[in-house]
């Protein structure tokens, strides 16, 4: 007994071990926090640190400085006697969180946040409160106090110091290369040691929120020296300015480095302006082969039929003409874009037809260009230009409104390349964008400017003849057809009163259209008669505009309403979900409902895989929508994301078939 006592007495007054500096813990049923320090005395005048440490229930994570589309960072307080100075919260490099549609930017498992303390007392009393954000299918908010007291004595690292090591493993460290930053959202690391060899992958973490779309894929390319990073420019993308954040390179074995970036605008924005127009370019050129561009096919159709034996010369002047329309158009609409998102407004490509009133009126234009076409009326001699009715005469201004009117009708829907080119107009300086939106016209206009500029292709049209007022009078209905769309559009953007303005509207366009027949082929007297007569229905049929308003748009039978909500709810219940955001006033979006989603077989594939389908209807430019394209980098329809039971979500093409629609829907693993 005596021997045991003295061993005890003896062990007493041995040195001890670094001692515990951990507060008490506050916990819940989703994580625990307590406040630690890597000392377990203190000294006036050296620093030293405190962190709060947060340890997740497995499936629950909380988020970095910059959380992302969704969360809240933690945020700590420290009260400190007089003197002592608290550095700001050191933030470890976060993982990619995807929630859905969004992404986050957090931490599982165990997190340190560290702060330097420079103590300004030989012995500290402290005193600290903290909020925090836990989410897993749900987000609980949290909250704790913490108390430490610290002792007067020479500085020895506590039993937390590890922690504090572990964090500072997961910190970003300066960095080595040069940064720059592209008008289209491509972040270049610059400096040696950069190559495939030593980089497999990269990714970057913006240092705030909006800057750029955290969910949109980040492409990246590498070659000797350089490491592109391709972002999507956010709401609040600097144009002019640096890009601060964290960039993270994977090299092949697996092994990540983080480091601190700072890019400043690439003196290589040249090249990159010309990448953007590249793109716009293509996109336009691709826009000819859109089912949107269908209805008006006929528009083409004379335009090209007015090239057949003229000399070279005139043909040079009229496909100039037709060219200087379609620029025109480009880029009054990308004009008004860029001013309605400077003002703050959230619209996309092919706004103008989210209006009820726009779309009644470009349907009695389409139906005045049929009648034209019919020989209600004459607008200038020969083969008048579809657009030629605007004009009143001459050949190159109807060449002129055929090409305005072509791309106010088959701009709504968007080709290939045109959505990234759109979104990188709308991050880019006005200028710069106004370029993009040039190029886009120039590639729609491409076809006609070529037939036009090379003499062999144009001797190659028919020679004029009898054939030529046959195809006049034919390509009228095609026109009719357009104005008949149109009217059913205006029905589900304004309801039954909107279809009783607009027919009421076709019915003063067409008394116009013949008073005005009449007063071409009447003596002087009755000429200004005629005129009169059309005026007063024209006037009419402006004034029954005011009498289309906008009216709630109708379900669409087998398909749920899009909210972000609903999309949420489905991906918390791991049910595969299938996205298709359209429009009314899309014809392309029309031909795949109908050619891929509506057939019987994949409506029983949705059935059998247990997929979800949610409906976003753009019709008149639904803000939640509106974000959801923007959020994909897209700023037009159709989109159509397929969301699997697991796993990260799928962008369709925005060409389907039935049987691409069956190979998805077969992959969903629901």
């Amino acid at each position: 007994m005596f021997r045991a006592l003295l061993a005890i007495t003896f062990m007493a007054l041995l040195p001890g071990p670094a001692q515990a500096i951990e507060s008490a813990p506050v916990q819940s049923a989703r994580a625990v926090a307590t406040l630690v320090s890597d000392v377990d005395t203190v000294q006036a005048g050296r620093p030293f640190r405190l962190g709060l440490r947060l340890r997740m229930v497995p499936g629950w994570h909380t988020y970095w400085q910059n959380p992302g589309d969704a969360g809240v960072p933690p945020e700590l307080t420290l009260a400190l006697p007089p003197g002592s100075v608290a550095g700001p919260v050191q933030w470890p490099v976060p993982q990619r969180l995807p929630e859905g549609p969004v992404m986050a930017y957090g931490y599982t498992g165990e997190v340190l946040l560290p702060v330097q303390v420079t103590p300004g007392l030989d012995a500290l009393h402290i005193e600290a409160s903290a909020t925090w954000l836990v989410c897993e299918q749900i987000c609980v908010p949290e909250e704790g106090r913490f108390s430490l007291d610290l002792p007067q004595g020479p500085a020895a690292p506590s039993l937390e110091a590890p922690l504090f090591a572990t964090a500072d493993a997961r910190m970003p460290q300066p960095s080595l290369f040069t940064a720059q930053i592209g008008l289209d959202g491509t972040l270049s690391l610059l400096g040696a040691g950069l190559s495939a060899a030593t980089v497999r992958d990269a990714w970057f973490f913006p240092a705030a929120a909006d800057l750029i779309e955290a969910a949109a894929p980040q492409k990246v390319r590498v070659r000797d020296g350089v490491v592109e990073i391709g972002l999507t420019p956010g709401r609040d993308f600097p144009r002019n300015a640096g890009l601060d954040g964290v960039a993270v390179l994977r090299d092949p074995g697996g092994q990540e480095s983080a480091v601190l970036v700072r890019a400043v605008p690439g003196p290589d924005a040249g090249g990159t302006v010309w990448r953007i127009i590249l793109l716009a370019l293509l996109g336009g050129l691709l826009l000819n082969l859109m089912p949107c561009v269908f209805p008006v096919l006929a528009m083409k159709a004379v335009a090209l039929a007015r090239l057949s034996g003229a000399g070279r010369g005139a043909v040079r002047a009229q496909a100039a003409s037709y060219t200087a329309g379609v620029l025109t158009a480009f880029v009054a609409l990308g004009g008004i874009l860029l001013a309605v998102r400077a003002a703050g407004g959230v619209v996309g490509w092919g706004f103008q037809l989210q209006s009820p009133v726009f779309v009644a009126a470009m349907a009695w234009v389409l139906f005045a260009v049929g009648l034209n076409l019919s020989g209600v009326f004459a607008a200038g001699g020969g083969l008048a230009g579809t657009g030629q009715g605007l004009a009143g005469r001459g050949g190159h201004a109807g060449s002129y409104f055929t090409g305005l009117l072509a791309v106010l009708v088959a701009t709504p829907c968007t080709a290939p390349f045109m959505g990234a080119a759109v979104a990188a107009a709308l991050a880019a300086p006005v200028q710069v964008a106004l370029l993009v939106f040039l190029a886009m016209g120039m590639g729609m206009a491409a076809p006609y400017a070529v037939l036009a500029m090379v003499p062999g292709l144009a001797r190659a049209l028919p020679r004029p003849g009898p054939w030529m007022d046959v195809l006049r009078g034919a390509l009228a209905f095609p026109m009719y057809a357009a104005a008949a769309w149109l009217v059913w559009v205006v029905s589900l953007q304004a309801g039954p009163g909107g279809v009783s303005a607009a027919t009421a509207g076709l019915v003063l366009v067409g008394f116009a259209a013949w008073a005005f027949g009449q007063a071409q082929a009447a003596e002087r007297g009755g000429r200004w008669l005629g005129r009169g007569a059309a005026v007063l229905s024209m006037l009419g049929a402006v004034a029954v505009l005011s009498a289309v308003v906008p009216a709630p748009v109708p379900s669409t039978s087998g398909a749920e309403p899009f909210s972000p909500a609903r999309l949420a709810t489905l991906r918390a219940e791991r049910r595969p979900v299938f996205v298709n955001m359209t429009a009314a006033w899309c014809v392309t979006c029309l031909v795949n409902e109908q050619v891929a989603i509506a057939p019987e077989a994949v409506r029983q594939a949705f059935a059998a895989h247990g997929v979800a389908y949610l409906k976003g209807d753009w019709t008149r430019g639904d803000q939640e929508v509106t974000a959801f394209l923007r959020a994909h980098d897209r700023d037009g329809v159709p989109l159509y994301v397929l969301y699997p039971a697991d796993g990260p979500p799928r962008v369709l093409p925005q060409i389907l078939t039935e049987q691409a629609m069956l190979d998805q829907l077969g992959r969903v693993g629901g």
